[in-house]
Formats: C-alpha cells, sequence, structure tokens
C-alpha cells in the first residue's frame, strides 16, 4: 500500500473520523471504565439475596442454571460478550470490505450499540439477567463499529502518517469521554446523598444511559463528514453471503502473511491485559479498595484527560524512536502499574488516583500505536477482515483477562491476587512483540515501511 492510496484526504474527513473516537468513548469510560462493573454488580447483589450497599456478598445467582458469585458475574458477562464478537467482528469486517459503501455499516452497529445503551435505564431492581443481555448488545455492536471505523484509516494515512493521525483520535476520544465523564462527575457529586444506596445506584443507572445518548448524536458527524472509499475488492450482491465467504478465504488466506498473524497474536495477548485492566478497575476500586463513586470518577477523570496527551505524547515518542520501541516501553511501564495496584491500601483515594496518573500516561499511546502498527501490515483492500479480527481485543472487548480474573476472584475471595494474574499478559505479549520483524512483514503484506519501526 503506498502513500497515494491515502490522498487526497481533506481535513474536515479526517476530522469526522477523529469525531468517532469522541463519540464511541462515552462507552468505553461511562459505561465500562466507570458504572456498569459497579451497577451491574449491586444489582447482581440483590438478586443474590444481599442487601443494598452490603460489605461483603457471597451470595449466587443462577443464570441458565449456572451458579456465578455475584461478585464474578460482571467479568464473565465480558468473556461471554467478547466470545461472541470472535464470530461476529471477523464476519462484519469481511462485509465491510465487500460493501460499496461502509457509512451504513457504521451507523446500523453504532445505533444498536447505543440503543441497548439507552435501555439500561430499565434494569431496575433484580434485573441482573435483563442487564447482562442489554450489555452483550452494546458491546458486540462496539466492537462491530469500530471494527468498519478503523478500516477507513488505511485510506486516510499513509506510512509515515499514520502513527500521528491514529494517535490524534485516540486523544480526541479520551478527551470526549473525559467531557461526558466531568458531567457525570458533577450530577453524581451534587445530587448523590450519603447513605442512600438506592439514590447511588439510581444516578450511576442514568449516568450510563447519558452515554447512550451522546454516543448516538456524535455519531451523526462522522456519518455526514466521512466519504466513502469502495475497495477493489467491492462487489455487487449480496455483501452479507460473500462476507461470510470472503472471511473463509481470509482464514486460510492468512498462512501466507504469518507475520502479521504473529503480530496480532502478540496484540491479543497483551492488549487482553489492558482491557482488563479498563472494565475492571471501577469494580476493583469499589469491591476491593472501598472506595466511593466520586473518588473512582475522579481517577477516571485523571486518566482521561491524561490519556489525551499522554497519545500525542507517545505518538511524538514514536516519531523518535519508532512506534514498536514505544509500544514495548509502554508495556514494560504497565507492569508497574499492575504491580502498584496490588499494593494500594484500602479506603485511601490518593493513592488510588495516582496510579491512575500512571495508566493515563500510557494507556492511549500504546494502544494508538498497536493500531497504526497493525494497519501497516494488513494487504491493500483487506482492512475490515482484519481489523476484524484486531478488534477481537480492543476497547473493553477482551475475555482471557476478565475470565481469569473472575475464576481467580471465584477461587479466592480476592481482587488484588485477580489483579497480579494479569501481570503474565503483559510480559508474554511484549515478548511475542518483540519477536515481530515489522519491516519484514510490511514488506511480506505488500505495503511501504515507514522510516522508523
Amino acid at each position: 500500500m503506498t502513500d497515494t492510496t491515502a490522498a487526497p484526504v481533506a481535513r474536515r474527513e479526517r476530522t469526522g473520523w477523529y469525531m468517532y473516537d469522541w463519540a464511541n468513548s462515552a462507552f468505553s469510560t461511562t459505561v465500562i471504565t466507570v458504572f456498569l462493573g459497579p451497577f451491574l454488580t449491586s444489582v447482581t447483589e440483590q438478586a443474590a439475596g444481599c442487601g443494598l450497599g452490603a460489605d461483603e456478598c457471597h451470595g449466587r445467582v443462577y443464570p441458565l442454571g449456572i451458579s456465578v458469585a455475584a461478585g464474578s458475574y460482571f467479568p464473565y458477562l465480558v468473556s461471554l460478550s467478547v466470545l461472541l464478537t470472535v464470530f461476529v467482528l471477523p464476519v462484519m469486517g469481511a462485509i465491510a470490505d465487500r460493501a460499496a459503501r461502509k457509512k451504513p455499516l457504521l451507523a446500523a452497529a453504532a445505533f444498536t450499540g447505543a440503543g441497548a445503551t439507552i435501555a439500561m435505564a430499565f434494569v431496575t431492581g433484580e434485573r441482573y439477567l435483563l442487564g447482562g443481555a442489554l450489555f452483550i448488545v452494546a458491546n458486540v455492536a462496539f466492537g462491530a463499529s469500530v471494527v468498519v471505523y478503523n478500516s477507513f484509516l488505511p485510506r486516510l494515512a499513509g506510512p509515515d502518517e499514520r502513527d500521528r493521525v491514529s494517535s490524534r483520535g485516540w486523544a480526541l476520544g479520551y478527551l470526549g469521554g473525559g467531557v461526558l465523564l466531568l458531567a457525570n462527575l458533577v450530577v453524581v457529586t451534587v445530587l448523590s446523598v450519603e447513605g442512600d444506596n438506592q439514590r447511588t445506584l439510581d444516578l450511576a443507572r442514568w449516568c450510563i444511559v447519558s452515554a447512550g445518548v451522546w454516543w448516538a448524536v456524535f455519531t451523526l458527524l462522522p456519518l455526514r463528514w466521512l466519504r466513502e472509499r469502495p475497495t477493489a475488492v467491492s462487489l455487487g450482491g449480496n455483501v452479507l453471503t460473500d462476507g461470510f465467504r470472503q472471511l473463509v478465504h481470509t482464514v486460510r488466506g492468512l498462512r501466507a502473511y504469518p507475520l502479521t498473524l504473529f503480530f496480532l497474536v502478540a496484540y491479543l495477548v497483551y492488549n487482553d491485559g489492558i482491557q482488563t485492566v479498563i472494565a475492571l478497575a471501577s469494580q476493583f476500586g469499589t469491591e476491593e479498595l472501598r472506595l466511593d463513586q466520586p473518588t473512582l470518577i475522579v481517577t477516571i477523570l485523571i486518566v482521561q484527560f491524561l490519556a489525551f496527551g499522554g497519545a500525542l505524547l507517545l505518538g511524538r515518542v514514536a516519531e523518535h524512536i519508532g512506534a514498536r520501541r514505544t509500544v514495548l516501553l509502554a508495556l514494560a511501564l504497565w507492569l508497574l502499574v499492575i504491580l502498584g495496584a496490588f499494593w494500594l491500601p484500602e479506603g485511601e483515594p490518593v493513592p488510588f488516583m495516582l496510579l491512575g496518573v500512571g495508566i493515563g500516561l500510557v494507556m492511549g499511546g500504546s494502544q494508538a500505536l498497536s493500531r497504526s502498527l497493525f494497519s501497516q501490515l494488513i494487504p491493500e483492500g483487506r482492512e475490515g477482515e482484519y481489523y476484524g479480527f484486531y478488534e477481537i481485543s480492543d476497547k473493553g472487548t477482551s475475555w482471557l483477562g476478565p475470565l481469569a480474573f473472575g475464576l481467580v476472584f471465584q477461587l479466592t475471595n480476592s481482587y488484588r491476587i485477580g489483579i497480579v494474574s494479569l501481570v503474565v499478559f503483559f510480559v508474554l505479549g511484549g515478548i511475542l512483540l518483540a519477536m515481530v520483524p515489522m519491516r519484514r512483514a510490511i514488506v511480506a503484506a505488500g505495503n511501504t515501511p515507514p522510516r522508523l519501526l
């Protein structure tokens, strides 16, 4: 893929692409990172017979007759939703590559996810099953929309521009997620009543709903400003059945690009750890550290706004030492974050906030640069298909990490030990990434390598 495939690109078109990160980050921040874990866990604990606001809950619920500890329900849901994305997202990517128009696919996925998020307004009392079902729909739709969104990147920037363009998208996403979260912080602070756990639960529910509204409204901008850019493989006919056929062809054809597959495996391993930290940090702070909701929101705000600067900062670092080296540096810092989380004292908000500073500085850059690195390894015209596999572990969609976390908690009843279990994802993923010969892999995919890797 040469630079010419990305030109000409109007500034408004790139801005439209950035704005979908602004739109969907409300879901990954307000819903996944902050409110949904504690909210759905509280609803599940009520269904398990524990009083609202109980210090500990050893009760169980029985979805589909399966015995599940109330504290493990949300991590298991995350794993289940990602298991479903293994089947949905690659097909969505193949369909996106075959369709003459990608924007209707982006709209369908985004509005489905936003609608399911808004429907969380009906998760009251002990309706943990309804909450779980809506979360699965929203999370799968979220992943499907990001597959289509990511597939625009190689058409919007040449090899030497992609680190910068990808980093700007991530940065703007963190800023947008932070703005909505700040508004929710004001609402929770002003309207919450100390000791009224039901009111806190109701406020959390409506904050989740606000993320769905934000997601839907701001999705209108990329749908207006992005241009359709059909690729050479776009065909008429039934794109759904063609998409399934193309997916089978892609899976078989991955053997022709073993280095691309090797990078993908490395990414899926280390990013699974990143996504697990993001998805379960709020539950860890609430259940293990006994921190209140305002403290959690302030910490996530610190993460969001520092991630805005961190994504741009690591993007600049990548311009000097290369994207792969920058990601490896970020993974080493992630290890320090995990080890620091294990030793956090209970009931002390300041150390938790300082940990948020560390997360914010490395989170955005490690993800943005991974996305741009992968774009260099995709054969031209196959962006959707390959990003379908990539998105299996991206922005809240991870499964091995939450599964390991949930199993460790169920066996030990300790969130701290669950956090430590994530170290293996960063170590193994970093080792695998260091082993990928990036320049040779890019050439093997038929693309032009950037100046620095």
